[in-house]
């Protein structure tokens, strides 16, 4: 899936992963490739971004206050406070 993360400063990532896990309002929540679509409100913690390679594995995190994530046709995007 392409995941967009977006603040006020500019684009923050923009990738392909396999999984991301986001911090919701309700707990967290991890979103895989053709998740189902949804709108869902985020609380403070970590953005984690795991990507998957022939090489292995890699993980970035990018802390986020609050903010709203949207998955639609397999793309991943997130309006965040920093």
């Amino acid at each position: 899936m392409r995941v967009v993360v977006l603040a006020m400063v500019g684009k923050l990532l923009e990738e392909d992963a396999g999984e991301v896990r986001l911090p919701g309002e309700d707990g967290e929540i991890s979103v895989l490739d053709f998740h189902q679509p949804f709108l869902y409100r985020l609380r403070k913690g970590y953005i984690i971004v795991s990507s998957f390679t022939k090489a292995g594995g890699a993980e970035k995190r990018v802390p986020i206050k609050d903010g709203v994530a949207r998955m639609s046709g397999n793309v991943l995007t997130v309006l965040a406070a920093q």
